[in-house]
């Protein structure tokens, strides 16, 4: 029986480290597999760019997220949110296990920042409900947060059962902290930080993380542990730090 569960999730700056100095999706896959999470949540995916495969002789021939996935993680869903002249972007999710179902819902808040909210649900061996993993990436205007915040919630109200298991991960760009409490109160989602540690992680920028801008939150599980992954090795790829997490299935 899976009662245990490896997630992960990562804002990879569309391949790039910080500044765009140099494009890392490579380094970034070999540090994903090191993890060898079930579940992945990725933010700023480049899902196509002519200028970067112009400009890259090494640049994949496939999707990121695609590439990313290679043979470790046998389902993939893209949520494409961004869309301009030379290519698109947005956020995603790998899993060891089927996908059966997923949709990308809009919930930008003004012109100038698309977002999106990718549902998905999984097929976990020997469970008799799906998994319900949500992946997002939040503005950076606290009003449209707090929408987008509250869409969240409509969303899983309106189309998770109550009780089910479920996981939200992604870069909710919530350096005030006003999510956790409408998430707690209004879902009883739990911040896996908060769970083990007492509060959120600093996770911004990855070689100093200041901020508290990436999360996971988790519905239906016991939290085992909690780990930030940033350093000299993470700080080369992207400037968020990965998020990991290991839970057990109540």
């Amino acid at each position: 029986m899976t009662d245990f569960l490896h997630i992960a999730s990562y804002n990879i700056h569309k391949g790039f480290s910080n500044f765009n100095r140099r494009m890392v999706v490579h380094e970034m896959r070999e540090r994903l597999r090191s993890l060898r999470p079930d579940l992945i949540f990725l933010q700023e995916v480049q899902g196509a760019h002519s200028g970067h495969r112009a400009r890259h002789p090494n640049w994949p021939r496939l999707p990121q997220h695609e590439f990313l996935a290679d043979a470790v993680w046998s389902a993939t869903a893209y949520g494409k949110n961004a869309i301009y002249d030379e290519g698109h972007h947005g956020n995603a999710v790998l899993s060891r296990f089927p996908i059966v179902s997923w949709e990308n819902e809009d919930i930008s808040d003004h012109p100038f920042e698309n977002r999106g909210m990718l549902h998905c649900q999984l097929r976990v061996p020997a469970w008799s409900e799906p998994l319900h993993a949500i992946c997002l990436h939040l503005g950076l205007l606290g009003q449209s947060r707090e929408r987008q915040t509250l869409a969240l919630c409509d969303r899983i109200e309106r189309v998770v059962p109550h009780g089910a298991r479920l996981v939200v991960a992604g870069d909710f760009n919530d350096w005030r902290m006003q999510a956790n409490r409408i998430l707690r109160d209004r879902l009883g989602l739990v911040d896996v930080f908060e769970a083990t540690r007492g509060r959120p992680v600093r996770t911004f920028p990855c070689g100093l993380p200041l901020l508290r801008l990436d999360r996971i939150y988790v519905r239906g599980f016991e939290v085992r542990s909690a780990h930030v992954l940033h350093g000299a090795h993470w700080a080369r790829l992207s400037d968020h730090a990965a998020l990991s997490a290991n839970l057990v299935r109540q």
